[in-house]
């Protein structure tokens, strides 16, 4: 039975390539993907391309694992200039602009979409907005990935900040959240907020850039910053958190999470991506407490709050011209990412394709459907060439952090 669906599979992946290259069935179309993904999202990434693989033979993806941040961009970026980049790669969204304005990036036909049965309405539309650049679509989004509010639960109850089913009573305000993190430090002498805060760390420009948002305020326009009073505020604001001693300041990434890990902080603002983690020391039963996670909370005008999103792009590889039946090759592997990315979704990613996202498993699947609702109210980093993960702005806000730059 397993060898017949492989057939069918084959044959209907075939029949897209075209008669040419159901001919060579016995030479499959191979599809290289760079991608910027390590540890538990590498693994996943790896097992949806075996899956892939193993589930027709017209098409083979091989995958080359390249260092997460600006190493990984850069060699996309020149390999494609010369030609010699690969089929396809993984992109963050915020990375967009730079990319597809540079020309790094092929724009994805709709004739191509279509033939591969991707469809814009089968994404969310902020997802899928931000796949596009000049009025094409440059990439097609797999996921999101916002931050949000950690909280042990151990803690905040001897804090008195769960209601009667043992979850967190809702916060709403800047006071309200500083308040917590007192309450936490105050009655269970323990850290309220662990956050990575050290030289050069990107959570506080993703909390600052939140914040800005939910107050409406602006970060860049025309180039220049025009955050203003509002901004300033805001880094005031989240250092006090640490001036204060609600937490301690220069953690850098692992020693914020090995601190919340280790049952040291009531709090922690961070990115669903560290879901699988807590999961897995949960069921070792390593953790030593109970968890709970939700959106982060609505402290000004609404609830906005910073994401980003995983998406796969084509490049240009300029002097090398991609065949119609690479194109459908790699489309077709696209397609069934998406439409088998309950597996992602288990790495604490929202996926960004709606029947999956929108799926009564994905509804179900938990602690996802903790943080869900927070897909309503994403926001990116500013379109520009100096935006984006791991680009030269993102460490800026972290400076602001006491003893540091000024604001201004």
């Amino acid at each position: 039975m397993v060898q017949r669906r492989r057939f069918i599979a084959s044959s209907i992946l075939l029949g897209m390539l075209g008669a040419p290259e159901l001919a060579r069935a016995r030479s499959p179309v191979e599809v290289r993907v760079w991608t910027l993904l390590s540890g538990g999202d590498g693994a996943r990434m790896r097992a949806m391309i075996d899956d892939f693989n193993a589930s027709q033979r017209g098409v083979r993806v091989v995958s080359t694992t390249l260092k997460w941040g600006e190493p990984f961009y850069t060699k996309l970026i020149t390999s494609s200039v010369v030609g010699e980049g690969p089929d396809i790669a993984t992109v963050h969204l915020s990375r967009l602009p730079n990319l597809a304005g540079g020309g790094v990036l092929r724009p994805i036909g709709d004739a191509e979409l279509a033939a591969a049965g991707l469809k814009a309405g089968d994404y969310f539309p902020r997802q899928w907005e931000k796949s596009r650049y000049g009025g094409a679509t440059y990439a097609i989004p797999l996921d999101l990935h916002p931050l949000v509010l950690y909280y042990n639960k151990t803690l905040a109850g001897q804090a008195g900040l769960l209601d009667a089913s043992g979850t967190l009573k809702p916060i709403v305000g800047y006071d309200a959240l500083t308040n917590a993190f007192r309450s936490v430090k105050e009655r269970t002498g323990k850290t309220g907020l662990a956050m990575e805060s050290g030289q050069g760390s990107y959570a506080i420009w993703r909390l600052w850039l939140s914040l800005l948002a939910q107050r409406k305020a602006g970060l860049i326009e025309n180039g220049q910053f025009v955050y203003g009073r509002a901004g300033v505020e805001e880094l005031a604001k989240v250092s006090a958190w640490f001036t204060r001693g609600y937490g301690p300041v220069g953690l850098d990434y692992p020693a914020s999470t090995s601190q919340f890990m280790g049952g040291g902080a009531g709090f922690m603002i961070n990115g669903v991506w560290e879901v699988p983690e807590l999961v897995r020391a949960t069921r070792a039963r390593t953790l030593g407490f109970e968890y709970g996670i939700v959106p982060f909370p609505q402290l000004y005008q609404d609830a906005s709050v910073w994401t980003d999103s995983h998406a796969f792009a084509m490049p240009a590889n300029e002097g090398r011209t991609m065949s119609p039946q690479k194109v459908q090759a790699v489309l077709a592997f696209i397609a069934y990412v998406s439409r088998h990315s309950m597996g992602w979704a288990e790495g604490g990613h929202v996926p960004a394709y709606r029947p999956v996202a929108e799926s009564a498993a994905a509804r179900a699947l938990m602690p996802n459907a903790l943080y869900a609702s927070a897909a309503q109210h994403v926001v990116y980093d500013p379109d520009g060439w100096y935006m984006g993960a791991a680009g030269p702005v993102e460490a800026m806000a972290s400076k602001f952090m006491p003893g540091r730059c000024p604001a201004n």
